[in-house]
């Protein structure tokens, strides 16, 4: 079979090749465990081991039952009811996809402390002293559950908007010939049928939950992740973090695992015979109450944060700290920048390889790449780090023997070692688009070409990259975006004295300067916008088709 995909073309050794490379510092990471340190683990699975496993199962669960309850009844509500203010809500309820975990734990704990404007207006308005009223702690596994939910839900409703859109018209009035109420056709028809885009859902937030740091490490909750930054920089010991990833990796697989055994019977819940089902007129308090209920989620996920974030960032007036926004924005735009070229040419790469050779071992090794965006970032980051940092060892031993000169940290410690963690990271997030694209280029035109005597690559060039400009515009777009937002591994690989929007506001979080995180913070947010509305208009699309 390797004989065969070999025979295809350079393109099919591309993406072996580099399937391999992207698919090494999860090798490193489970190689680790070979060099066990029994009183490391000892030490650790009698302090703090069972915190990490258990508030990381009660984070990962939390956030998935939340995220699904409210994207669930948002898809069912926007796609079966027609209300004044639906196509605007629309568009509203994707805009906590925009706001990163941690900018939203920073803006309420801001608000919510007990300096904030909340708990301050209680006190003046009651009259209370500090210990005469109870007020709920933000800062807890709780608090870390409920804002994760708030700003993860969109991804649950996608892919529930989409099943509930493609739901027959026929089934409805099946349900209602029979005397079942609306209520019980939801629970016992349209919920089944769309389960499988549900789960599906469920599964990429807990998986989110599982990859967050920066929420969780400035709430101060004991999870996987903020364990391996602290059993790295506090312990000083690599190995060790790497097993630590190694776990969670394990988690992240099983939820893997667990969401494709959800969709193995995907094909009996089929739903698409006949039109599909239309969006009921309501009026009155119907109408007022659903619109209500819409507005909840991006009212708590969206406005209220981003207000506070605005109203923050208009009223400072300390200008000398912002004498180095300019370079930290920058310095993130030079980097999501480069990261989107190179990561979405890849990504053309391997689709097109893909299509040029569709044997299974091209599908495998892409399959296998488009797993690193399940991963946590500081996984990934002791992944790279640990060959990057042997192969800057090696080669500094070279040159000092050959040359007698040192150059440093070439790989470990400059940008590319983080744009490496970048196309781990979000190479499927290109791949989705690229794939896409390619997959609406009908086979007659490479025939044509082929025809023509066009060689694979004049055809790349002449056919494929023309057709596919807006795809490559919009997955340019997301991994923009994404690399824009990305917190633990930038902040683990970061060059020194190398600072971008995300890691400064995280820091001035962290020394409690939430003001001054402000203008950091609602830059990422105000750029975060725009892929939300590629979004809209793609459901729309979608929508329009199955009407």
């Amino acid at each position: 079979m390797i004989k065969t995909a070999f025979k295809g073309s350079a393109f099919t050794i591309y993406s072996v090749s580099a399937g391999l490379l992207l698919g090494l510092p999860i090798f490193v990471i489970f190689v680790s465990f070979f060099s066990w340190d029994s009183a490391i683990w000892q030490h650790l699975s009698s302090t703090v081991l069972p915190k990490y496993i258990t508030n990381s199962l009660i984070l990962a669960f939390g956030v998935g039952f939340g995220a699904t309850l409210l994207g669930t009844y948002l898809a069912w509500l926007i796609v079966n009811f027609q209300f004044y203010g639906r196509r605007l809500v629309q568009w509203l309820v994707l805009l906590p996809l925009a706001m990163p975990a941690y900018i939203i734990a920073y803006t309420y704990t801001g608000l919510l402390d007990f300096a904030g404007p909340v708990q301050t207006f209680i006190r003046e308005t009651l009259g209370a002293s500090a210990q005469g009223y109870w007020f709920p702690e933000v800062r807890s596994l709780s608090g870390a559950i409920i804002l994760m939910s708030l700003v993860l839900y969109p991804y649950v409703y996608i892919l529930a908007r989409t099943a509930f859109s493609e739901q027959s018209q026929k089934y409805r009035e099946v349900s209602e010939l029979a005397g079942v109420s609306p209520t019980n056709h939801f629970l016992k028809v349209a919920l089944p049928l769309a389960r499988p885009a549900i789960m599906t859902g469920a599964a990429l937030t807990m998986m989110e939950a599982l990859a967050d740091f920066g929420t969780v490490e400035y709430f101060g909750v004991s999870t996987f992740t903020t364990g391996i930054y602290r059993t790295w920089f506090g312990m000083g010991d690599v190995n060790a973090a790497s097993q630590l990833s190694g776990f969670l990796c394990l988690f992240v697989f099983a939820l893997i695992m667990l969401e494709k055994i959800s969709r193995r019977d995907s094909q009996n819940y089929s739903s698409r015979q006949g039109e599909s089902a239309k969006a009921k007129p309501v009026t009155g308090i119907v109408a007022t109450l659903i619109l209500f209920l819409c507005c909840l989620p991006v009212t708590f996920g969206f406005i209220i944060p981003f207000a506070q974030l605005a109203s923050w960032a208009i009223s400072y007036s300390d200008l000398s700290s912002l004498a180095d926004y300019p370079e930290y924005a920058f310095n993130s735009a030079m980097l999501a920048g480069i990261g989107a070229v190179v990561i979405v040419g890849m990504a053309l790469l391997f689709s097109y390889a893909k299509r040029l050779q569709p044997s299974k071992t091209v599908s495998g090794f892409i399959q296998f790449v488009s797993l690193g965006y399940a991963l946590p970032g500081t996984v990934i980051a002791i992944g790279v780090l640990v060959p990057l940092g042997w192969l800057d060892i090696k080669l500094n031993i070279f040159t000092n023997a050959w040359f007698e000169m040192q150059p440093g940290l070439v790989f470990s410690g400059t940008i590319f070692a983080l744009i490496f963690a970048y196309a781990i990271r979000f190479m499927s997030v290109a791949l989705n688009n690229t794939e896409a694209g390619i997959q609406r280029i009908k086979p007659s035109m490479d025939e044509a070409s082929i025809v023509l005597g066009d060689s694979p690559l004049q055809r790349l060039k002449r056919i494929h990259i023309p057709l596919l400009k807006a795809s490559l515009l919009s997955a340019s777009l997301l991994v923009f975006v994404d690399i824009l937002k990305e917190l633990p591994a930038t902040l683990v690989l970061r060059p020194f004295n190398f600072n971008t929007l995300a890691v400064k506001a995280f820091e001035l979080a962290s020394d409690e300067r939430l003001i001054d995180a402000a203008l950091p913070s609602i830059t990422i947010v105000l750029v975060g916008i725009l892929p939300v509305i590629l979004l809209t208009k793609t459901l729309d699309g979608i929508e329009k088709r199955h009407a």
